[in-house]
This record gives C-alpha cells, sequence and structure tokens, in this order.
C-alpha cells in the first residue's frame, strides 16, 4: 500500500512539470494575440499621448520587441527565480505584489470554505436522514438556487438587502471582521450548494448499502451508525471535490473582490487585464495551476489513506 501510494504521488510529481510548462505557454500565447497593445495602454495611463515612437520605445523597454519565444524564455527565467518578471505598471517584481495581495484573498477564501463545510455537512445529513420529508426537499430547492445564483448579482443583492435596506453591514472596507461577513457569504453560498448535494447523495447511497440492515440487526444504535460509520465513508467523496472548490473559490474571489472592493489578488488581476499587465496575469495563471495540482494532489492522497475500499490498481 504504502508503496503504491509513493509511486502515484511519484507518477503526479513528475507530470507538474509539463502541466506547468503547457499551462504558461498557453497564457502566454493567448495574451500575444490580444490586439491592444499593452505599451500604448501604459503610456494612456501615464497620460502621454501614445505616438509610433513612444509604442515603439516603450515596448523595447518592456522586452516586447522580442521574438515570442526568446520573450517567453526570459520571463520563465524570472519564474524559476521566483521574481515572476516585473509589473509593467507599478514597475515591482510581481511576486512582491501578489504576495501582498494574496493574504487577503486567503483570508476571504479559508473563511467561505469553513463557512461552507459548516453549512452544507449538517444540511447535507439531515436531508439525507429524511429523504421524504419537507425538509430534504426544502434542503434540495435551497441548494439548486445557491448553485444557479450568479456570484456577481448575488454580492450586489447581499449589498442591497445588507447595506442599503437595513444598514447592518458595510458594503467595503477591511478594517475589521464585519467587513468579512458580505464577501465570505457572497463566496460561499455556491459552494454550500455544491457540498450540501454532494453529502446528501453520497450518504443516501450509503444508507442504501447491506451493511446498515445488518448492523441495525446486530442491535447497534443509529448514532453509532450514522457517525462512526456511514459518515466516514459519506465526508471521502467530499475530499475529491476539493480541487474544483479552489477553482471556484479563485474564480469566485475575482468577481467578489471587485464588488466589494476587496485589495486581494482577483482584483488585482483585473486591473491587470484592464492595464494589459502581461507578467502579472501570466503569473498569477502559473501560481493557480500549481496550487490546483497540489491540493488534488493532497486530496488524493488523503482520500485513499482514509478509504481501504479504493483498490491499489487506482494508483496506476
Amino acid at each position: 500500500m504504502k508503496k503504491t501510494l509513493w509511486l502515484f504521488c511519484l507518477k503526479r510529481l513528475a507530470s507538474l512539470p509539463i502541466i506547468l510548462l503547457g499551462v504558461s505557454l498557453l497564457t502566454f500565447f493567448l495574451m500575444r494575440i490580444v490586439p491592444i497593445e499593452p505599451a500604448e495602454v501604459i503610456l494612456r495611463l501615464s497620460g502621454v499621448t501614445p505616438t509610433t515612437e513612444s509604442i515603439r520605445s516603450l515596448e523595447k523597454e518592456m522586452r516586447l520587441n522580442l521574438p515570442f519565444f526568446e520573450q517567453y524564455w526570459l520571463w520563465l527565467k524570472d519564474v524559476l527565480s521566483l521574481q515572476f518578471g516585473t509589473s509593467f505598471v507599478s514597475k515591482l517584481p510581481v511576486a512582491e505584489e501578489l504576495l501582498n495581495k494574496f493574504p487577503a484573498t486567503a483570508l476571504l477564501a479559508i473563511s467561505s470554505f469553513f463557512l461552507a463545510l459548516t453549512i452544507s455537512v449538517p444540511s447535507g445529513i439531515i436531508s439525507a436522514l429524511y429523504p421524504y420529508s419537507f425538509i430534504n426537499k426544502f434542503v434540495q430547492m435551497l441548494s439548486i438556487i445557491s448553485i444557479s445564483l450568479p456570484t456577481f448579482w448575488l454580492g450586489f443583492m447581499l449589498i442591497y438587502i445588507f447595506s442599503v435596506q437595513l444598514n447592518l453591514l458595510p458594503t467595503n472596507g477591511t478594517g475589521s471582521l464585519i467587513h468579512l461577513i458580505l464577501p465570505t457569504c457572497t463566496l460561499a453560498i455556491p459552494i454550500i450548494g455544491l457540498f450540501t448535494q454532494t453529502i446528501q447523495t453520497a450518504m443516501t447511497r450509503e444508507l442504501a448499502k447491506p451493511y446498515i440492515d445488518y448492523a441495525y440487526q446486530r442491535g447497534i444504535s443509529k448514532k453509532v451508525i450514522i457517525f462512526k460509520h456511514v459518515l466516514k465513508h459519506t465526508l471521502t467523496p467530499l475530499l475529491s471535490l476539493f480541487g474544483l472548490t479552489l477553482g471556484n473559490l479563485m474564480a469566485g474571489a475575482i468577481v467578489v473582490e471587485q464588488v466589494f472592493s476587496w485589495p486581494g489578488v482577483g482584483r488585482y488581476l483585473i486591473e491587470s487585464i484592464i492595464n494589459r499587465d502581461y507578467p502579472v496575469i501570466q503569473s498569477y495563471v502559473l501560481v493557480v495551476a500549481v496550487l490546483y495540482v497540489c491540493i488534488n494532489l493532497c486530496t488524493d492522497i488523503i482520500q485513499r489513506l482514509l478509504d481501504p475500499r479504493i483498490k491499489e490498481s487506482s494508483y496506476d
């Protein structure tokens, strides 16, 4: 078991450089086919009227006049040095900029994730335990609605209700934990629906298995069956969603940070896209890809350690 697990980890880690190389090349290429020139955008931001001469001069300074693969190689060397290049706009190392803004996004993502778990786990369990009740129908309806709601619309509605109408919560800012409530709820609500449905489906399937009837016949209490046996196998499929959830959190954070003026990486990315700040966009995509692969690897390992029913052949 341990040997096959190590082989599984080594195979996944060996594929990481290939994945990242492909992601970085694709991102680099897509940035270069955008019709608007970054030099022109930056000159306008500086209050300078772009001319052919000034655009060419700035492109030379930013190394945009070099051939495609030479530009890519120079940026890749910056990535390997962990500087990730220099921002076209701020002239600061991209790594420094991302590190300064990452804590705000991490706080938002982590708080949203744990809020989603706190609500979805009991909701999914109760829904599965009472499959024909009003509670189950109500939970399922709310889950479907929460998954379907656009994040930006949800954010504006929460602002309208709790800030404009009730005047209970601030619309933006980071001064205290109260500023975190609306952004966290906006980001967490779609994930709550996804987690609830996953838990409810997995638990319903587990409760229908023959060993549950056998356990009841042996006189084992319902509480022990649910919390010692069923819940363990129910939560295991949830681990496979964690990697997908990272994607949802990062994509949702981009929108949420814009709506609530949250000073995180997502808002910085939008500003960089508007300003055609290539090094920032490329580095953001690469960092998210690394996080996505690593978190998926960790969840796969934990899932295999917790669930002995996964055969060794699945490591191949």
